[in-house]
């Protein structure tokens, strides 16, 4: 029975999506009560701005060594091995002890480093916040090698459609961080918050290995660099990197501005990209990674490529358009509702949902970059994202610059959101320019309708937002939860409504989805389109 759960596999890309997305919504759950435990215990303020700077540079290291490495090249040069399957698992090995490799001598070069590093990014602390950043920089360093080998293993069980354990791997790394919030930090002061990110790192790990043990990883001593698919994955990390280097240099240069602002703009606006990156996470994320497999199965087939690209775009408009629209309908009910809670007090809200908002009208953007890059990666050109993404970079940093002298931390929001859309748009063009029509019309014709649909919900929303503020009022828990969640259900329930009377098939296809995944459509149901 547990070699079933842990083997099971997904074989459409809806189905595959519902899988992560369940996992995804579990996890974001979690996540968003370790947000809301931090934000009781500390608040947005110094200790919390520590806590996030010290991500920057760990985080940086698995970034670039990891998800280049990974994302781009691991899963289509596995998949293609696993003709063979002893290949295969040679291919994994040599790739996970390179990468482990390579996380050692790096993360020991950085750990001597870390007070020079941490001054560079951290301008604007004082000497005490910079001694802290660095301890807690230091112990977090265990993180990325741990993630890193929990990544190897993690790409293997995409690449074999068992999606299922690897969706739920984040859900026991945000358990290690409450963890570390609830009972390491009243021990040991903020350095108990990085304990609990090595924790959840260590759990993130053991259960894929796990997964990947079930589904016939076996550890061998061998690291072959001549192997033709190994150059392969190489060859593709390396503009991969370049390209993810982009999206750090943006979060470091979030990091040197927010710590020249006011005390707690760090923290904000991690508060706030966490809360946006819930439905982000559930669909456009989820949809791009079990698009994945398939789209890099059908690299050679352009038609079923752009049939398969299509439908995952259309799906992930589907869903995100509305969710971004209600995030900025109730901003302020949900900021008050999660974070709401101890040192978290109404100036820290008032930050925190301004900051949401003008992340939130670019949610669309950010969730079809993950489908489009992947698109590429497919393609097997990691070259083209980087371009885009290098643009849209520079793009960040200057408007960020401009606007947070205005703005404060909202501005780093709204150039991130700006620069979010230019990506987007180099993407489709360039993507458009290699291999013709996209599928245009027909994406143009589900918005039109998903637009309709998600301006009925708005109205609906708002409506409920006002009926029910005099009833239950704003001031406590129980009053924001319950106007935030009738204005959901509600304007969702309209939504759908009118996604039904529109006939949009984007909501047919879910629904086929969740009745093969609940044995209830008959054999004869047609499948959802790949």
């Amino acid at each position: 029975m547990l070699k079933k759960i842990l083997t099971s596999q997904s074989r459409t890309i809806g189905s595959a999506a519902l899988v992560v997305g369940a996992a995804s919504l579990v996890s974001r759950l979690l996540g968003i009560l370790r947000d809301r435990v931090l934000a009781g215990e500390f608040g947005a303020g110094v200790e919390l701005d520590m806590y996030y700077a010290a991500f920057r540079i760990p985080d940086l290291v698995f970034n670039l060594l990891v998800l280049g490495a990974l994302s781009a090249g691991f899963i289509p040069a596995f998949t293609a091995a696993l003709k063979n399957k002893n290949a295969a698992w040679e291919l994994a090995n040599s790739v996970l002890h390179a990468l482990v490799l390579g996380l050692v001598l790096i993360s020991a070069v950085l750990l001597l480093t870390a007070p020079w590093l941490v001054k560079i990014i951290t301008p604007g602390f004082t000497d005490q916040q910079l001694a802290v950043t660095t301890t807690l920089t230091r112990i977090m360093f265990l993180s990325p090698l741990l993630l890193g080998i929990s990544a190897v293993f993690g790409s293997i069980l995409q690449s074999l459609k068992q999606f299922f354990i690897y969706s739920i791997a984040p859900i026991f790394y945000n358990a290690g961080i409450i963890i570390g919030a609830l009972y390491l930090a009243p021990a040991m002061g903020i350095i108990g918050l990085a304990w609990g990110v090595v924790v959840g790192a260590l759990l993130h790990a053991v259960i894929q290995y796990s997964a990947a043990l079930a589904a016939g990883f076996r550890h061998q001593l061998i690291l072959d660099v001549t192997n033709k698919r190994f150059k392969t994955i190489i060859a593709m990390m390396i503009p991969r990197t370049l390209g993810l280097i982009t999206s750090q240099v943006n979060l470091l240069i979030i990091t040197i501005i927010g710590s020249t602002l006011s005390v707690g703009s760090i923290a904000i606006f991690n508060f706030a990209n966490n809360l946006q990156s819930f439905p982000l996470g559930i669909f456009g994320v989820s949809l791009a990674i079990a698009s994945f497999p398939t789209l890099a199965e059908l690299s050679n087939h352009k038609r079923e490529f752009i049939a398969t690209l299509s439908a995952t775009v259309r799906q992930v408009l589907y869903l995100v358009i509305p969710s971004s629209v209600l995030l900025i309908i109730l901003r302020a009910q949900l900021v008050r509702a999660i974070l709401g809670t101890g040192n978290f007090d109404w100036e820290d809200t008032v930050l925190t949902l301004e900051t949401l908002s003008l992340f939130a009208f670019s949610l669309f953007a950010q969730a079809l970059i993950v489908v489009f890059i992947r698109a590429f990666y497919a393609l097997e050109d990691s070259r083209t994202p980087f371009a885009a993404g290098l643009v849209a970079m520079f793009a960040n940093v200057i408007m960020a610059m401009i606007l947070s002298e205005k703005m404060g931390v909202a501005g780093l929001a709204l150039a991130f959101s700006m620069s979010s859309i230019l990506n987007l748009t180099i993407l489709i063009l360039l993507l458009h320019y290699r291999i013709g029509k996209l599928d245009g019309q027909r994406i143009i014709g589900s918005v039109a309708k998903i637009v309709v649909a998600t301006f009925m919900l708005s109205l609906v929303a708002q409506a409920i937002k006002y009926i029910t503020e005099p009833i239950f009022g704003t001031a406590t828990f129980m009053g924001v939860a319950v106007q935030a969640t009738a204005a959901t259900f509600l304007g969702v329930t309209v939504y759908l409504l009118v996604s039904w009377l529109l006939k949009t098939e984007e909501l047919f296809a879910i629904v086929s989805v969740f009745r093969r995944r609940s044995r209830i459509a008959s054999p004869a149901a047609e499948p959802l389109k790949e």
